[in-house]
């Protein structure tokens, strides 16, 4: 027990290095993102702020729209962004974001840069955008003297760059501004650039980037700022170990300043409209309109981005929702987490740490400890099974669990110990396996297997009821029938038979010739054992008479078995040299089996059991008693029986008169038993008990102690 213990344990130690290596180089990335993909898809929920959000895009509808009806081409004229932005302060929206930066110049002039300046002056709430990049090419390298700095300061900036390290990847080295009449009239710029993980999708958000000195928000955290400073008191941001912390608001972020979205669900699950339908309606409503295709009230208190959806306008990204999924849904997705505050943690590794352990430990333990084929089966089920359910579970909760590393660890540690309880155990099963299948039934190695202990080899004391039979007059037909003949008609009775015994968890001692020797309760404890050789030998006798036709025809053999049994103390064990043994029974009880079997020829019977079997046995059988015997070599007569059946079946109609024959026989009234016994026909049994009788009614004995004593064995 002790080594079983060891040996998970370091089952599991080696798959925790193992995994957490492979963790560490970078290869488990992969699968654990198809997990996650999985889990986000599966866990995809609107929050109570979802609502709150509403997004204009630029589809392909509204791009048709302008070409047709305006003849307006790609890009647009600045001046169209203006009346989305009335519209959106007409309806009273909380706050509006931009996910369009405009770099260049308008290509109509200053006059429409102009004008989309003084709307988004007109927006005391706007949000615009500003890309950060790690290229040194962008436009700008420092922030521009035109260009206000952010008025939002980010506490404990320098602390956090100090804890993150130099090298931390918040930092951008190049910027692209908006144009001054954007920029400069803005209330805050947020970064609209991010970039995927390795396999190039999108599941976190930079919350921050730091450029220049500043940090700046991501668009949605800027969307949020721009909000609270007009409708609320500014909110302090501050920045601490592994966290951004947002008025009461905490973000779980890493070293780079990202965090991990949590998805509400496919494109359009914050609602959207098409940027046509604004403009329609914002011109409409100019006109005096009132009911306009967007009413001003789908906006009102909500928080507005605008992107582009439009697939030539290359702001699709791939998420673990969907691999098309426009670009602005990311940052409206961001600002629900925000205001839901409800972004999704990464494990701590102490906590990682501990699971691994906790799952390689015991599933090792189960590999190790296991018996049987579907005990493995069920442990390396639990290895895949139990951290992915963990997995789907802690997302609901927040936390993103490592599913594949976990799985790993687990597997591995199920490998290591099935590897061991093989090397060990299962080397020690095929052996039993090897060595009873042609003595025991499947279902009794089973048994062995499940518990060895209980196989004690070496010779022991134990009460067993012990089956002799012999095939009837084998001798005179075996000499007339060629071998392969004789031998083809032996294999097939001794198959026959064997299948009987095994099926009743008996144990096949040996085959001598034609006889067959059998025992039950052990190697295995059976408290039925004598119940059990009764009914195998009742069902031998039945299943050889439904042969016996066709082996006659086919041999010219009539096959007729002698079966004798006992119920007594033996020795049973391995017996022989250090070289050769066998696990056999030595004892009385044992010689009186056999010598019970070969009595049958002395009563015309071919089934003879000893009193302490129908002792043992008790009342499920009918019996009629054949005499009281004493055998040769043994001086104390025994009682013997031969059963008739189950006890919920027929009995034979003469058993009465038959029981009636034999007390008077056993009394000495041999003329009685005579005239008694020749009146029951049919029965051989009866006839030999007449035919004792007949010299004992000639010649009455001196002495009678109604003991019929044989001479042979």
């Amino acid at each position: 027990m002790r080594s079983k213990w060891i040996a998970s344990a370091f089952a599991a130690v080696a798959a925790l290095m193992a995994a957490f290596a492979l963790e560490t180089a970078g290869w488990l990335d992969r699968p654990e993102y198809v997990t996650w993909s999985w889990r986000v898809r599966a866990g995809a929920r609107p929050s109570a702020v979802t609502d709150d959000i509403r997004i204009i895009l630029i589809d392909q509808p509204s791009l048709d729209w302008a070409r047709r009806e305006n003849k307006l081409p790609w890009p647009w004229p600045r001046g169209v962004y203006a009346p989305i932005l009335d519209f959106c302060n007409r309806a009273g929206a909380r706050g509006v974001a931009f996910d369009i930066i405009f770099t260049e110049p308008s290509f109509m002039g200053v006059a429409d840069d102009a004008e989309l300046g003084a709307a988004v002056a007109r927006t005391e709430t706007f949000a615009g955008g500003v890309f950060l990049g790690d290229d040194l090419d962008l436009e700008s390298a420092r922030w521009p003297e035109d260009v206000p700095r952010p008025w939002q300061r980010f506490d404990g900036l320098k602390e956090w760059l100090a804890a993150a390290g130099a090298g931390t990847g918040a930092v951008a080295r190049g910027a692209a501004f908006a144009i001054p009449d954007v920029a400069t009239n803005a209330l805050v710029l947020g970064n609209v650039r991010d970039v995927p993980d390795a396999d190039g999708v999108f599941r976190r958000i930079s919350m921050f980037r730091i450029f220049d000195g500043e940090a700046v928000p991501s668009l949605g955290m800027a969307a949020w700022l721009a909000s609270a400073r007009i409708h609320e008191q500014p909110t302090g941001v501050r920045l601490e170990r592994g966290g951004l912390v947002a008025g009461d608001r905490r973000v779980p972020v890493d070293d780079t300043g990202r965090a991990i979205l949590r998805f509400r669900g496919p494109s359009g699950t914050h609602r959207a409209y098409g940027a046509a339908g604004i403009l329609q309606s914002e011109l409409q409503l100019a006109e005096g309109a009132t009911n306009p295709v967007v009413h001003p009230s789908e906006l009102r208190g909500k928080y507005v981005f605008v992107g582009a959806s439009a697939p030539g306008l290359m702001d699709l990204r791939p998420t673990p929702i969907s691999r098309v999924y426009p670009g602005v849904e990311i940052h409206a997705t961001a600002l629900d987490n925000l205001l839901a505050g409800d972004f999704i943690r990464p494990l701590p590794p102490a906590v990682s740490v501990a699971c691994a352990a906790a799952f390689a430990l015991l599933l090792a333990l189960a590999a190790v400890f296991g018996r049987k084929a579907w005990h493995l089966g069920v442990t390396i089920a639990a290895a895949f099974l139990l951290p992915l359910a963990a997995g789907f579970a802690l997302y609901g909760s927040g936390w993103w669990f490592p599913v594949v590393l976990q799985t790993l660890a687990a597997a591995l540690a199920v490998a290591g110990g099935a590897l061991y309880n093989y090397s060990t155990e299962g080397r020690q099963k095929a052996f039993i396996k090897q060595a009873f299948r042609h003595y025991l039934g499947p279902a009794v190695i089973e048994q062995i297997l499940d518990d060895p202990s209980r196989l004690r080899l070496g010779g022991e004391r134990r009460s067993l009821t012990i089956f002799f039979s012999d095939i009837e007059k084998f001798s005179s037909f075996s000499e007339r029938l060629d071998p392969t003949d004789l031998t083809a008609l032996l294999n097939e009775y001794l198959t026959e038979m064997g299948h009987v015994i095994l099926a009743e968890g008996g144990y096949v001692d040996k085959y001598i010739g034609d006889a067959i020797v059998a025992f039950w309760n052990a190697p295995l404890g059976q408290e039925d054992h004598a119940a059990r050789a009764i009914r195998t030998a009742l069902a031998c006798q039945r299943r050889l008479a439904e042969r016996r036709a066709e082996w006659a025809e086919r041999y010219g053999a009539t096959v007729k078995m002698r079966i004798g049994l006992n119920t007594g103390e033996v020795i049973v064990g391995n017996m022989g040299s250090d070289e050769r043994f066998n696990y056999t029974i030595l004892g009385d009880a044992a010689n009186l089996a056999s010598r019970l079997e070969g009595a049958n020829k002395a009563f015309g019977s071919y089934f003879m059991a000893a009193d302490a079997v129908r002792a043992s046995a008790g009342g499920g059988f009918v019996w009629r008693k054949l005499g009281r015997l004493r055998v040769v070599g043994r001086q104390a007569p025994v009682d013997v029986f031969e059963p008739l059946g189950a006890a919920d079946g027929p009995s034979p109609a003469w058993l009465d008169a038959y029981h009636a024959a034999l007390a008077a026989f056993e009394a000495g009234r041999f003329g009685e038993a005579e005239a008694a016994f020749r009146a029951i026909e049919g029965d051989a049994v009866s006839a030999r008990h007449a035919d004792r009788c007949a010299p004992l009614r000639a010649a009455p004995p001196e002495a009678w102690d109604g003991v019929i004593g044989l001479t042979e064995k």
